[in-house]
C-alpha cells in the first residue's frame, strides 16, 4: 500500500471523518455517523483504494519513470 492522499487531502479527510462522525453522538444521533469511520480512517492511513482505482494520487511523489 503505497500513500496515494496529500497533507491537505489528509487533513481534510481527518476533519470530515470526526465531523461525521460525531453525528452518531451529538446533534441528531443516527447510526448514519458511523459513517464517518471511513473518511477518517483513510485519512490517517494516507491510503484511499477509491483513489488507487481510478489512479489518482494527491500524494505529490513523483512516479520513478
Amino acid at each position: 500500500m503505497r500513500a496515494n492522499e496529500g497533507g491537505l487531502d489528509r487533513a481534510v479527510r481527518v476533519i470530515a471523518g470526526l465531523g461525521i462522525l460525531s453525528l452518531a453522538f451529538v446533534g441528531p444521533q443516527t447510526p448514519w455517523g458511523y459513517l464517518g469511520v471511513i473518511p477518517l480512517l483513510t485519512g490517517l492511513v494516507g491510503f484511499c483504494p477509491a483513489y488507487a482505482l481510478f489512479g489518482i494520487n494527491t500524494c505529490g511523489v513523483r512516479k520513478a519513470n
